[in-house]
């Protein structure tokens, strides 16, 4: 039986999802932030949808949302939320879009939902409670050799600018597949054990937020490229099935 943290953000997923769906598709206005990312109608009310939900069961807890700000950062228990995590494949018409919830407790990531109602995909975690896909309990891969390994990019343009690209590069060579699936999708794949690694070295806690716990629960290993535990300040991301962690960490020089 889920937690009533674990249904709260599972119910919380699904409000948002009714108003993706009744959204998407639909030619809606876009707004530049501060930071140059797209935000629309859409995210807003997704995060609405979801903040309503979480803070009618659990008024206590703090907030951290993308659209709507913080709220109560020192409690003991924090929601952070991204409504929409992909809002330029949303506006883009591509599935390749989700709204993320994680809940952190005493400096941990403790539960994760990653919900795709596009591409119809939900992956859940809560802590000691193992990793779920669509219902469907998951697991990463056994794969313990860099030759016989998937690798997946996604954000990369500060790797470019650092002395670690020619050691991505180096990487490449030595891995079996490489592919780009970027945003939830290719840590849905590696939760799932069809592939085995993932390197990103742009993003923002609340993009991977959930995605830690899903693929810590799958027997996986989430950390920042330099082997640190993810927290509220991480910008990088090493995801792989743990047999390979300390090997690509190696790799790219940065251990």
């Amino acid at each position: 039986m889920p937690s009533k943290e674990l249904q709260a953000a599972r119910d919380a997923a699904e409000a948002a999802a009714v108003v993706i769906r009744s959204m998407y598709q639909k030619n809606l206005q876009i707004t530049t932030k501060a930071d140059a990312t797209p935000v629309t109608e859409a995210d807003v009310r997704a995060e609405e949808a979801i903040k309503s939900v979480l803070t009618e069961r659990f008024p206590s807890y703090g907030f951290y949302g993308e659209e709507t700000g913080k709220h109560a950062l020192d409690a003991e228990s924090v929601w952070l939320v991204d409504p929409i995590d992909g809002t330029k494949s949303f506006v883009r018409e591509t599935p390749f879009f989700s709204t993320q919830i994680a809940l952190i407790r005493g400096g941990r990531f403790v539960l994760g939902v990653s919900s795709a109602p596009a591409y119809g995909e939900i992956a859940w975690a809560e802590e000691g409670g193992g990793a779920f896909l669509n219902d469907k309990p998951i697991r990463v891969s056994r794969v313990a050799d860099l030759a016989g390994s998937i690798l997946s990019g996604g954000n990369l343009k500060t790797l470019t600018r650092s002395p670690a690209w020619d050691r991505y590069g180096g990487l490449i060579q030595k891995v079996s597949r490489v592919r780009g699936y970027g945003d939830f999708v290719h840590y849905h794949l590696l939760a799932r054990g069809a592939l085995d690694i993932v390197v990103e070295s742009d993003v923002h806690v609340l993009d991977v937020a959930a995605l830690t716990v899903i693929i810590r629960e799958a027997g996986g290993m989430f950390t920042d490229l330099h082997g640190h535990p993810v927290g509220l300040d991480t910008t990088t991301v090493l995801a792989t099935n743990g047999a390979l962690h300390a090997t690509v960490q190696r790799e790219l020089g940065l251990d």
